[in-house]
C-alpha cells in the first residue's frame, strides 16, 4: 500500500514527459517540407536525449568508481602516522597526564621466552605403531624360519641326556665328534690311550654300531695329540658319560638309535648356520649376527617371542619422543628386557628391539596451541607508569618503538595523507575503470547506470571483507552474480582487475589472492549457461572445489618444504579456503533474487521462470485471448528461430514475445484473431476509424500498464512499445482518408494512425517486430510456394526497413533477408503437405 502512491507519482511524471515530448515532436514536424520524413528526424533527437543524459551522468559515476575504489583499498594510505620510528623527534613532547602504558616488547619478549620453555603436546602415532610392529614380525619370523631349519630342540629327553649336552653335540666341531665316537666304542681303556689305537684294528666293534659316520682318525694321524685335549673339555667329558651312562641303562640299539638322532640334529645345525651366513650377505643389518639364540630351546624361544612383544608394546604405549637419547632408549630397553624373557635370551632380545624401535610420538597441534595459549593468556602485560609531565620524547632524540607505542597511547601521533601512495593508487583505479569502459564498449554490453552501480558495489565487496582482516574474501560470489547478470566478459574482466589492484595497497597472501580469483573466473564463465538454480548450486560446489584445490596445488609448489604437521596445516587452510568459497555462493545466489528486483535485471533463470506457462499474465492471455494466444505462440516461435540464428538472447525473446500483446485483453473482440469468424465490431458497432484507431494503439498504453502492475522487468515491458514502433495503423488510416473523400469537412492527420513508438532499441525487440508483421500474412498462406512466400515476407521487411522503424535496433539490411529466409523455412515446417487419405464411405452410400 505505500508503494501506490509512489508509482501514481512516478506515472503522472511520466505521462507529463511523454505529452511534452508529442507536443515537441508535432511541433518539429510542421516544420518538415517532406511527409513522411518525420520518423527519420524523430530518431536522432531521442538519441541525442539519451546521449545527453548519459554524458552527464558518466562522469559523476566514474569519479564515484575511482574515488570509492580507491577509498576502500588505500585507506592505510590516508591515515598513517606523521612520527614513524628511527626518525628524528621535531619537539619535546611531555605526558599529559599520569597512566599506565604497556610494554609491548617486553611483554613480547616473556611470552616468546614461555614459548619457547613449553613443551609441545605429544601424541602417539598409531600408524608408526604399526610399521614397528610390521618389521618386529618380519624379524621373528625370520628367526622362526633360521631355527625350523635346526629342527626342534632339545631333540630328546633331557633327563637321559643334559641340556647342556645336546647343545654341545650339536654344534661341536667334527673333529670333536669323531673323539666322541672313538670314546663310546672302548669305554674300557684309558681315552687317551684308545685315541692312540690304530683304528684299523677295531674296525668291528665299530660296525656293531651300525652308525653312519665318516671314517676315524688314523693312529698316524697329526690330528692325534690334539685329540687329547678334548678330554680337557668339560662339555665332552660330560656328554661322553652321559652317552655311557644312557648305553648301561639301555640296550646298544638305543644308543645305536640316539646317536642317529644327534647326527640329524647335526645336519640341521649346520644347515641352520649356512642359512644364517647367506643372510649375513644379503642384510648387514640382520640381528641375528650370532648363534646364540640357535642355542634356546624351543620353549625359551617362544617366551623370548612373546617377551619381546610385550616389551614393544610396552615401550610404545609410553612413547618415544623424536630426538630422544639412544643411552635412554637402551636402558628402557634393558629394563623392559630383565623381567620379561630368560636370560640367555635378553642380549639378542636388546638387539632386535632397538633395531625396530623409532619414535612414535608427534605434536599434537591443537593441544599444543590450547596449552600454549593458556601459558600466554597468563602472563601479564608489562606495564609501565608514565607520570605526568614526564618527557616521552626529547626534540633531537630518535624515535623508537617504545616512544611510538607512548605517542599512540596518547593520541599526539601526527597524521598524514599518503599522497603520494594514493595518486598512484588511484591513477591504477583509473585505468582500471578505463580498461572495464573499454571491455563494455568492445563486446557492446548496454549497461545502464544502475548496472554500472551494481557493478561497483560487487567489486567493492572484495577488498571491504579484506580490510576486516579475512582473506577469505567474496571472490565466487563476485564471480558468480557478474557472470549470471552480465556475462562472462564483464565478469572475467571484473575479477582480473582486482587481481592486479588488490596487492598495490593491500597486505594479501598471493597464493590465497589467485585461488580465489580462480573460483571468481570460473563462475564468471559459467553462471550465464546456466538454467536452473539448482545448476548454480553445483556451480558453488565446484567454485569451492577449485578454490581449496588451486590453494592446495600452489603450496605444494611454491610453498616451503613440508612437514607432516605444516602439511596437516595446509590442508586444513585449503579446506577453510572451500568452505568460503561455498558460503559466498550461498550467499549470492540468495541475493540472487532481490537484486534483480532492485536493480531490474534479468537473467537466463529469471527469464525462463517469467516465460513458465503458469504466470498469472499467460494464463490469462491464454483463457481471455486464446486468439491472441496462438497468435504469440507463433510469433515467438518465428522470433526464437531467427533470434538463435543470428546469435542473438534466445530467453529474452521468448519471454518478450509471449508478453508483447497482453494489452489485448481489454478489448479481446476488438482484434480480429479472437473473433472466431464473427462480426467485426469495428464494422458493425463503432464504425469510426479514430475509434478503432485509439482502441487498437490502446492495447500498447494497457499492456505496459499491466507489465508493471505485475512488475515485469524493463527489458520485458519494452517488447510491448517497441513490437510496434510508430507503424501505421494502415487499414483504419484508409478509412479515414475514404471518409474525407466523402465529407470534406473532416480532416486526417497520419498521427493519429501511428502508435507512439519508441521504435526498436535492441535487434531482439526489431526481430519480434518483423516477426509480428508477418505472421498473419504468412499464416493466410494456404498453397503459396516457397519463392512466393519468400517474396511476400522481403516485401513486409523492406517497408518496415523503408519506413525507418529498424534504424535504432542494429539490425542489418543483410540481415533482414536472413531472417527473411528463416521465417520461411518456419512457416513450411508448420504448414507441410500431408497424405490424402482416400474418404470412407458410409453404409447407406455403399447401399
Amino acid at each position: 500500500m505505500k508503494t501506490q502512491p509512489f508509482f501514481q507519482s512516478l506515472s503522472q511524471h511520466l505521462s507529463y514527459w511523454r505529452r511534452r515530448y508529442q507536443v515537441l515532436n508535432r511541433l518539429y514536424l510542421s516544420k518538415s517540407p517532406v511527409e513522411g520524413r518525420h520518423q527519420t528526424q524523430r530518431a536522432p533527437i531521442s538519441k541525442v536525449a539519451v546521449g545527453c543524459t548519459n554524458s552527464k551522468r558518466s562522469p559523476i559515476l566514474f569519479a564515484i568508481a575511482v574515488l570509492s575504489l580507491t577509498g576502500v583499498m588505500g585507506q592505510k594510505l590516508y591515515n598513517q602516522p606523521k612520527l614513524k620510528i628511527n626518525t628524528i623527534a621535531p619537539e619535546t613532547i611531555r605526558a599529559p597526564h599520569t597512566t599506565q602504558i604497556e610494554n609491548k616488547k617486553k611483554t613480547e619478549a616473556q611470552r616468546k621466552a614461555a614459548s619457547k620453555s613449553f613443551v609441545p603436546v605429544l601424541m602417539v602415532d598409531e600408524s608408526v605403531n604399526e610399521q614397528i610392529n610390521r618389521k618386529l614380525q618380519q624379524l621373528l619370523e625370520r628367526g622362526n624360519q633360521i631355527r625350523s631349519a635346526a629342527g626342534s630342540f632339545p631333540f630328546f629327553d633331557t633327563l637321559a641326556l643334559s641340556l647342556r649336552s645336546q647343545r654341545y653335540l650339536r654344534s661341536c666341531a667334527d673333529s670333536e665328534w669323531q673323539a666322541l665316537l672313538l670314546a663310546l666304542e672302548r669305554p674300557d681303556r684309558q681315552k687317551l690311550g684308545m685315541l692312540t689305537q690304530n683304528p684299523t684294528t677295531e674296525r668291528s666293534s665299530t660296525n656293531s654300531l651300525s652308525l653312519r659316520q665318516p671314517p676315524l682318525l688314523p693312529a698316524s694321524s697329526p690330528q692325534d695329540a690334539k685329540s687329547a685335549e678334548f678330554f680337557q673339555n668339560a662339555d665332552f667329558m660330560q656328554a661322553v658319560a652321559e652317552l655311557e651312562a644312557y648305553r648301561l641303562k639301555t640296550s646298544g640299539q638305543n644308543l645305536s638309535s640316539l646317536l642317529t638322532k644327534i647326527l640329524k640334529a647335526r645336519q640341521g645345525y649346520a644347515q641352520a648356520r649356512t642359512k644364517l651366513s647367506q643372510l649375513l650377505n644379503k642384510d648387514s643389518e640382520i640381528v641375528y649376527e650370532t648363534i646364540s639364540f640357535l642355542d634356546l630351546s624351543d620353549e625359551d624361544w617362544a617366551k623370548t617371542q612373546m617377551g619381546i612383544q610385550q616389551s614393544a608394546e610396552r615401550i610404545l604405549t609410553q612413547g618415544i619422543p623424536p630426538g630422544l637419547p639412544f643411552s635412554i632408549l637402551q636402558n628402557a630397553v634393558s629394563v623392559q628386557v630383565q623381567t620379561l624373557m630368560p636370560k640367555e635370551a635378553k642380549p639378542l632380545a636388546t638387539k632386535l628391539l632397538l633395531a625396530v624401535l623409532e619414535p612414535n610420538l608427534t605434536k599434537d597441534e591443537e593441544q599444543t596451541k590450547l596449552q600454549t595459549a593458556k601459558i600466554l593468556a597468563g602472563i601479564k602485560p608489562v606495564m609501565v607508569t608514565m607520570r605526568k609531565g614526564d618527557v616521552i620524547i626529547r626534540k633531537g632524540d630518535l624515535i623508537t618503538a617504545w616512544n611510538l607505542d607512548v605517542l599512540e597511547h596518547y593520541r599526539l601521533v601526527q597524521r598524514e595523507i599518503n599522497w603520494q601512495g594514493l595518486l598512484y593508487l588511484g591513477g591504477a583505479v583509473c585505468g582500471a575503470v578505463i580498461i572495464f569502459a573499454t571491455v563494455e564498449r568492445r563486446f557492446k554490453c548496454r549497461l545502464r547506470q544502475s548496472d554500472r552501480l551494481l557493478v561497483l558495489l560487487l567489486t567493492l565487496s572484495t577488498p571491504l571483507v579484506l580490510t576486516l582482516g579475512t582473506p577469505y574474501t567474496t571472490w565466487s560470489g563476485v564471480g558468480l552474480l557478474l557472470g549470471s547478470f552480465y556475462g562472462a566478459n564483464l565478469g572475467v574482466t571484473v575479477v582480473g582487475l582486482l587481481v592486479v589492484l588488490l596487492p598495490i595497497s593491500l597486505e594479501i597472501n598471493k597464493i590465497g589472492l589467485l585461488a580465489g580469483a580462480a573460483g571468481g573466473i570460473l563462475g564468471s564463465c559459467m553462471a550465464h549457461r546456466l538454467r536452473s538454480r539448482e545448476e548454480l548450486a553445483l556451480l558453488g560446489v565446484a567454485i569451492a572445489l577449485t578454490e581449496g584445490g588451486v590453494y592446495l596445488v600452489m603450496q605444494l609448489l611454491f610453498g616451503a618444504a613440508f612437514s607432516p604437521s605444516l602439511l596437516y596445516v595446509v590442508l586444513k587452510e585449503a579446506g577453510f579456503f572451500a568452505l568460503s568459497g561455498l558460503v559466498w555462493s550461498i550467499v549470492a545466489l540468495g541475493l540472487s533474487p532481490y537484486l534483480e528486483k532492485l536493480f531490474d535485471l534479468v537473467t537466463p533463470i529469471r527469464l525462463a521462470e517469467l516465460a513458465s506457462p503458469n504466470r498469472p499474465l499467460l494464463k490469462r492471455l491464454a483463457t481471455e485471448t486464446p486468439g491472441t494466444f496462438q497468435h504469440t505462440l507463433f510469433v515467438s516461435t518465428l522470433a526464437e528461430t531467427a533470434a538463435k540464428q543470428l546469435g542473438c538472447n534466445i530467453e529474452l525473446v521468448r519471454a518478450g514475445t509471449l508478453y508483447h500483446d497482453i494489452g489485448k485483453m481489454h478489448d479481446p473482440l476488438a482484434f480480429i484473431e479472437n473473433q472466431m469468424g464473427g462480426p467485426n465490431k469495428h464494422d458493425t458497432e463503432i464504425k469510426d476509424p479514430w475509434k478503432s484507431a485509439e482502441i487498437i494503439k490502446k492495447h500498447v498504453s494497457i499492456g505496459l500498464a499491466m507489465a508493471r502492475k505485475h512488475r515485469l522487468p524493463s527489458s520485458i515491458q519494452a517488447f510491448i512499445p517497441e513490437h510496434q514502433g510508430t507503424m501505421q495503423i494502415a487499414y483504419f488510416y484508409h478509412q479515414a482518408q475514404q471518409m474525407v473523400k466523402e465529407d470534406p469537412s473532416l480532416s486526417v492527420d497520419e498521427a493519429d494512425f501511428r502508435y507512439d513508438g519508441p521504435i526498436p532499441q535492441s535487434r531482439e525487440t526489431g526481430i519480434v517486430m518483423l516477426a509480428d508483421s508477418c505472421e498473419a500474412a504468412l499464416r493466410s498462406l494456404k498453397e503459396a510456394t516457397y519463392e512466393q512466400a519468400l517474396a511476400m515476407v522481403n516485401n513486409i521487411l523492406r517497408a518496415r526497413w523503408q519506413d525507418n522503424q529498424l534504424v535504432d535496433s542494429g539490425l542489418t539490411r543483410e540481415e533482414l533477408t536472413k531472417i527473411a529466409e528463416i521465417f520461411v523455412e518456419v512457416w513450411q515446417q508448420f504448414h507441410h503437405k500431408r497424405i490424402a487419405y482416400p474418404k470412407l464411405k458410409t453404409g447407406s452410400e455403399k447401399s
